[in-house]
């Protein structure tokens, strides 16, 4: 047992070394850098799709009208969605490379809301490819979260591109008569909006690279649709390819789990809530019936998937399985 002694002395020194040597290892490990998710491509006959996110945001649950904190909560728990800093929502733009074109829809916020928004020119260059080569920027709306990404310091973003926004839009945010149908109470509130959306344009209006559209136009083989409502001049783009449409829906909706259990629900960005509840409603039942392939700025990134409803009143959110 003498013997025996030395042998166990030895194994503990040896267990103690590994162990501190094992503790020194790990406290030299350096704290990993943040989530990386900033860009997925997505291929469709022959279509690619790029999702860019430009960040995540948090909105409040009041946000959402006509619904109870309990009923929201009850919703955002279903679906383990509650979030205590408030209901997050992404910010996504998407690329098309069509043919010979490269598209962008919409174009996140650039530096327009702080520094945990604004990239998507980032993620672009990340997923292979130069601002320069964007040659056409469509803008389901105005909205800065939308429009701000265009450009930066005065500086276009997209150098060789040109905007196209529905001629309803640009009259609504662009021109100066607006105003005085605008309440009183949000009037404060507009001209802040539109003093981002005309500093963001001004660089492409400046070299006439700003056109506006009407119902009935087509883009580069996108096909314009109305989906007024959040604002006066809304528009979803359609692209169609040889087995499926897919369509950019821009902001028929902001949250994935409360609006798609309770369409009829609208948020306080729209414009005209009534508008765009009937919008949502009449787009989702289309969607979920014909089975288009969605593109949604402001749902989970990378936002494409598809809508499903089993009895035609409430939905659900069927995002793409990842592919590599």
């Amino acid at each position: 047992m003498k013997n025996l002694k030395p042998l166990f002395l030895a194994l503990s020194l040896s267990t103690m070394t590994i162990t501190t040597a094992q503790a020194t290892n790990y406290q030299s490990i350096q704290p990993q850098q943040k989530q990386v998710a900033g860009y997925y491509h997505y291929q469709m006959d022959g279509v690619q799709i790029t999702a860019l996110l430009d960040g995540t945001n948090f909105i409040s649950p009041s946000l959402f009208k006509n619904l109870s904190n309990e009923e929201i909560q009850n919703i955002l728990k279903k679906y383990y969605a509650d979030q205590a800093k408030g209901i997050q929502t992404s910010v996504n733009a998407f690329l098309v490379k069509n043919s010979n074109t490269l598209t962008l829809v919409d174009s996140g916020t650039a530096d327009c809301f702080g520094a945990h928004l604004g990239s998507v020119s980032t993620n672009l260059k990340a997923a292979g490819y130069q601002p320069e080569q964007v040659d056409t920027i469509l803008l389901t709306h105005l909205h800065p979260d939308h429009s701000c990404g265009v450009s930066k310091n005065g500086v276009a973003n997209f150098p060789n591109a040109t905007i196209y926004v529905a001629e309803d839009e640009a009259n609504y945010w662009l021109n100066p008569k607006s105003l005085k149908s605008i309440p009183k109470e949000k009037q404060s509130g507009y001209l802040a909006t539109t003093d981002k959306i005309k500093t963001a344009l001004a660089p492409y209006q400046a070299k006439q690279q700003f056109k506006t559209f009407k119902l009935g136009d087509q883009i580069n083989g996108f096909e314009v649709i109305s989906t007024a409502g959040h604002t006066p001049g809304h528009f979803s783009y359609k692209l169609k390819t040889p087995q499926k449409d897919v369509i950019f829906i821009g902001d028929i909706v902001h949250s994935h789990t409360i609006q798609f259990d309770r369409p009829e629900t609208a948020i306080e960005y729209d414009i005209d809530p009534e508008q765009a509840v009937q919008t949502r409603l009449k787009q989702f039942a289309d969607y979920a019936q014909n089975g288009q392939t969605i593109a949604a700025p402001h749902l989970p990134f990378p936002g494409i998937g598809h809508i499903y409803s089993q009895d035609g009143k409430s939905y659900q959110w069927m995002p793409i399985h990842f592919t590599d």
